[in-house]
């Protein structure tokens, strides 16, 4: 997914999230310590390894478009490209959202190997019985 800023401050002090849209989240406000603005991410589907982490400054008309359903007097000209990123997926385009796997040695048979996968957006309101449950496996491995 790739992210835009603002030039400036924006007139928010608070995170925003609009609907939901396939695949993603949709293009939401974050804001960093200093308060600067962060939109994104968006949903740019792949199946190569071969990223280019690169944000295309035309994918800015898409964002301006979104955000404005939630800052209708954005200025034009004040987003910019910031940073992109991969989001692995569990499910396809078109599939049902996937809930997250954790898999330990019983499935891989690599001893002390946790690979937690598409914890997303649950993951953070779960991720203290996320902690619990990994615990409970590589506890009795470490003594």
């Amino acid at each position: 997914g790739n992210y835009f800023s603002v030039a400036g401050r924006a007139p928010f002090s608070h995170l925003i999230y609009p609907v939901p849209e396939p695949g993603g989240l949709g293009v939401h406000l974050t804001l960093d310590l200093a308060g600067a603005a962060r939109f994104g991410p968006d949903v740019e589907w792949t199946d190569t390894i071969n990223f280019n982490y690169r944000v295309d400054p035309a994918r800015g008309e898409r964002f301006y478009a979104a955000i404005r359903k939630y800052w209708p007097d954005l200025p034009d000209g004040s987003l910019q490209a910031a940073y992109s990123g991969i989001r692995p997926k569990l499910s396809g385009p078109g599939d049902a959202n996937s809930d997250f796997v954790i898999q330990d040695a019983a499935t891989h048979g690599i001893d002390g190997l946790v690979n937690l996968f598409g914890i997303e957006s649950p993951g953070l309101t779960a991720s203290l019985a996320i902690a619990e449950y990994v615990m409970r496996i590589v506890a009795p491995k470490t003594g």
